[in-house]
C-alpha cells in the first residue's frame, strides 16, 4: 500500500485527530475486563458527564459511528406505533425520520427552508398539537451550517411529558450544549467532529425518564442471562436490536460488566485522551476558540468577494457555508484544492449540492494555520478557474483579524495593570 498523503481537513467531519489521541490509540491492547481498562471506562463516563453538562447516571459511548448512537437511543426508546415528532431543517432531520420510520413509529414532521431554522414557538405549538411520545431534533445541521435553539423546546417537552432526544453530533465539544439545563432527556454525540477523535464511537447520555422506558423493555440474551434475568418480566415490546440495546449496554458499562460485546479498546483509549484534552482546555475556552477562528475565516471569505450562505444569528459556529458563484463547478474547485494543496472542504446534500461549499473549523482542525491555508487554497483554485475574486485579500483580512485580536488582548492586559 502506498503511503497516504498528508491532508489539511477542513470539512464538517471527520476532522484532523489530536496527535495525543493517535498516540494513545497505539497503546497495547488490554482485556475488556482488565481492572486497568474498566477503570478507564469509569473515567470516560465521568468525563462524558462533564462534556454533556449533566448529572445523568448513564453517559457512555456506543461502538460505531455517530449514526450508531442515534440508532441505539431511538431503537431502545421507540416501540411500534409510538408517535414521534421531528422538526426538519436539513439532511440530518430527514435521517432521524428514516430511523424512526424503520422502527414503525408514527412520525409527524414539519419543515423549513434549508439555511433557516424554526422559531421555537412554532415548534412548541406543534408539540402541543401532536402530543408525541418523543420529540427528536438536530442541534447543529452541518448540511446547512445552522444551529437550532433548544432551551424552550426542552422545557415544553418536560411540561408535556414527552421525551426530548437531541442529535448533538456536530456541536458537542464545540458549541454550548447543556443537557440538564435544557431539559434534554437523551443526547447523542460523535467523536470525529469537535472532539477530534477518529470516527468510530458515539458518546450518548440519557436520564432516568428515558431509562424507565428502556428498563421496561429489558431482555438479556439467553447465552449470558442469569436465572434472575430470565424470570424478570418486562412490560414493553422487546428492543429490536441486540447490538443497540441500551438496557444491556448499561449493564455492560455498570459494575455488573455484562459480557455483551467485545469493547473497541483502542477507541476507548482515544476517546479517553480526547476528553482529557478537551476538559483541560475548558468547555468555555473551547467554545470561544471555535468562535474566534470562525470570525477570521468569515472575514477572509467576505474579503475575497464571496457570499456566505448563512450569516444570521443561528449560524453554526463550527461550519461556515459559502455560496458558490454562478457558473462555477463547485466540485471541480474542491478537487483542485485537494489535488494541489491537500486541503479538503465539503460540498453539501440534496437541494444544496453544488450550490454551497462547507468549511468545518472543528476541534484540532480549528487552528490559525488551517484557516489561513484553507483561504489560500480556495483563492488559488478560484483564480486558476478564472473566477473573479479579490486576489490577495482573503488571507490579509484573516491576518488583520488575528492581529487585531492580539492587540485587543494586549491592550486589555495593559489596562488591568
Amino acid at each position: 500500500m502506498s503511503q497516504l498523503a498528508k491532508r489539511t481537513i477542513m470539512t464538517p467531519g471527520p476532522v484532523e485527530a489530536e496527535p495525543r489521541v493517535l498516540r494513545a490509540m497505539s497503546a497495547p491492547i488490554l482485556g475488556q475486563f482488565d481492572p486497568a481498562f474498566t477503570e478507564m471506562m469509569n473515567e470516560t463516563m465521568d468525563m462524558l458527564r462533564d462534556l454533556f453538562q449533566t448529572k445523568n447516571q448513564w453517559a457512555f459511548p456506543i461502538d460505531g459511528t455517530s449514526r450508531s448512537g442515534l440508532e441505539a437511543v431511538l431503537t431502545s426508546l421507540i416501540e411500534p406505533g409510538d408517535r414521534v415528532f421531528v422538526p426538519i431543517y436539513g439532511r440530518f432531520g430527514h435521517l432521524l425520520v428514516e430511523i424512526c420510520e424503520r422502527l414503525d413509529a408514527s412520525v409527524h414532521t414539519m419543515e423549513c427552508e434549508w439555511g433557516t431554522v424554526f422559531d421555537e414557538d412554532d415548534v412548541i405549538e406543534e408539540i402541543r398539537k401532536v402530543k408525541p411520545k418523543i420529540v427528536a431534533c438536530v442541534h447543529g445541521e452541518t448540511s446547512t451550517g445552522c444551529v437550532m435553539p433548544l432551551q424552550n423546546i426542552g422545557k415544553t417537552c418536560r411540561e408535556e411529558d414527552c421525551l426530548f432526544v437531541v442529535d448533538a453530533v456536530a456541536t458537542i465539544g464545540g458549541v454550548e450544549f447543556k443537557v440538564d439545563d435544557w431539559f434534554i432527556d437523551a443526547a447523542i454525540g460523535g467523536t470525529q467532529k469537535c472532539l477530534s477523535v477518529p470516527s468510530g464511537m458515539a458518546p450518548i447520555t440519557y436520564n432516568s425518564r428515558a431509562e424507565a422506558i428502556i428498563s421496561k423493555r429489558k431482555k438479556v440474551e439467553r447465552g449470558i442471562a442469569t436465572d434472575q434475568d430470565q424470570t424478570t418480566p418486562f412490560s414493553g415490546s422487546v428492543i429490536r436490536s441486540n447490538y443497540f440495546d441500551l438496557s444491556q449496554l448499561q449493564d455492560y458499562w455498570s459494575p455488573r460488566r455484562l459480557n455483551h460485546h467485545t469493547e473497541a479498546t483502542s477507541m476507548i483509549y482515544g476517546l479517553h485522551e480526547g476528553l482529557r484534552i478537551l476538559l483541560d482546555e475548558g468547555l468555555e475556552n473551547r467554545f470561544e476558540r471555535h468562535i474566534f477562528h470562525e470570525k477570521a475565516l468569515m472575514a477572509g471569505i467576505k474579503a475575497m468577494g464571496l457570499d456566505l450562505f448563512v450569516e444570521h444569528e443561528y449560524k453554526l459556529p463550527v461550519v461556515t457555508c459559502i455560496a458558490v458563484p454562478n457558473g462555477v463547478d463547485a466540485d471541480a474547485v474542491r478537487s483542485f484544492m485537494l489535488t494541489h494543496f491537500g486541503v479538503e472542504i465539503a460540498s453539501s446534500f440534496g437541494p444544496l449540492h453544488g450550490k454551497i461549499w462547507r468549511i468545518g473549523s472543528m476541534g484540532y482542525s480549528c487552528r490559525k494555520e488551517n484557516v489561513l491555508f484553507a483561504l489560500s487554497a480556495l483563492e488559488a483554485a478560484l483564480l486558476y478557474k478564472e473566477v473573479p475574486v479579490h486576489s490577495g485579500k482573503a488571507v490579509q483580512a484573516a491576518l488583520a483579524y488575528y492581529e487585531s485580536a492580539v492587540e485587543n488582548v494586549h491592550s486589555y492586559k495593559m489596562r488591568r495593570g
